[in-house]
């Protein structure tokens, strides 16, 4: 049985408090994938096997739901493409399982900081949000998560490769760590690419928001491991800690460079883009993300007073397609989405202000 409500609201449940380092560090997450041993892999399997996936893992979920709290299974096919989609846009399921999934499901918890997706690219992906920088402990979630659905799932494994998955760069552990990060002083300064290709050259790659092959867009950016075989888990998020404690501090460096070099000049940038997006009858996706992020530096910054960053967590969500359809209730043009994009948050700001 479905429940409709996850895709009715932008701001998740754990959205809703700050996390440490959350000027800089908008969440953390953790994606485990494993996979079922007597089922043939999503790629390769038959609808009537896919189907068998589904059943057992929305069966063992509801069996761990003493041990981890209420979940709720939802299967894709019964929501229409709008409501698959906000899914997407809020990060509950990934791109491959909205659009390419057969027999594709997903399990939420009420706070939406679990995901368990069924039948993407792999039988089980487990994924718990966090906000903030709180890699081990979105780690330590997903681990529980796992144990308990280990107890009624037989999983693929192997005593020299560990976990086995659909892509080999996942084998191992199968675990994926990554955090979403504003770093507008770095890019400001354009400090940014030689960070990144230094983050590259130590097992970490940078991507957009919505992860593989997406645009990073409101300097937004998710820095994750590419590697899970030959290390340990904690070993792979120790690494991701350390690499990223080093990125948050280069971006407050740049910050307080650009405040006492060029005070006046990022002030007025930052009030510009708030004046805008106050009074714009038209805005795009791109430039809505940007400004948005240049009225998040100023809240850090402390130049924007009374507006909290959980308002701007959400209209990051609000404001992106299929969330402005399913807001107004309407197939809308492009133009049409930008008109209402930009009235959204004309009266989001205003109200969050008062």
């Amino acid at each position: 049985m479905s429940d409709f409500a996850f895709t009715e609201h932008a701001l998740s449940g754990w959205m809703r408090s700050e996390g440490k380092d959350s000027d800089i560090v908008i969440s953390s997450r953790v994606r485990i994938a494993r996979n079922l041993r007597a089922l043939p892999f999503p790629l390769v399997a038959s609808g009537e096997q896919a189907e068998e996936v589904q059943r057992l893992v929305v069966e063992a979920a509801e069996r761990a739901s003493d041990q981890l709290g209420p979940l709720h299974p939802i299967e894709l096919d019964e929501l229409n493409e709008t409501d698959r989609q906000v899914l997407v846009e809020k990060h509950l399921v990934s791109p491959t399982l909205a659009n390419e999934s057969q027999e594709a499901a997903v399990v939420l918890s009420d706070d939406e900081s679990l995901s368990i997706m069924v039948n993407e690219e792999d039988h089980i992906r487990i994924q718990c949000l966090y906000p903030g920088f709180q890699v081990k402990s979105a780690w330590e979630r997903a681990t529980e998560v796992d144990d308990v659905l280990e107890e009624h799932i037989d999983y693929a494994f192997d005593d020299r490769r560990g976990y086995l998955t659909s892509c080999p760069t996942n084998v191992g552990t199968g675990l994926r760590a990554s955090v979403m990060i504003h770093l507008p002083a770095l890019v400001m300064t354009h400090q940014l690419g030689r960070i990144l290709n230094a983050v590259s050259q130590v097992g970490l790659t940078v991507r957009g928001i919505y992860g593989e092959g997406s645009e990073a867009q409101g300097n937004l950016f998710q820095v994750s491991n590419q590697i899970t075989l030959g290390q340990s888990e904690r070993e792979i998020v120790d690494n991701l800690e350390g690499i990223v404690a080093q990125i948050i501090e280069y971006e407050r460096q740049a910050r307080n460079r650009l405040v006492g070099e060029s005070k006046i000049r990022l002030y007025d940038r930052v009030m510009r883009s708030y004046g805008i997006l106050t009074h714009a009858a038209i805005m795009d996706g791109k430039e809505a993300a940007q400004r948005l992020s240049d009225v998040r530096l100023g809240v850090d910054l402390g130049w924007i007073d009374k507006l909290p960053l959980t308002l701007l967590n959400e209209l990051t969500i609000l404001t992106q397609p299929h969330f402005l359809q399913k807001t107004f209730g309407a197939t809308m043009s492009a133009s049409e989405k930008d008109m209402y994009r930009a009235q959204l948050i004309r009266d989001k700001l205003v109200k969050g202000m008062e």
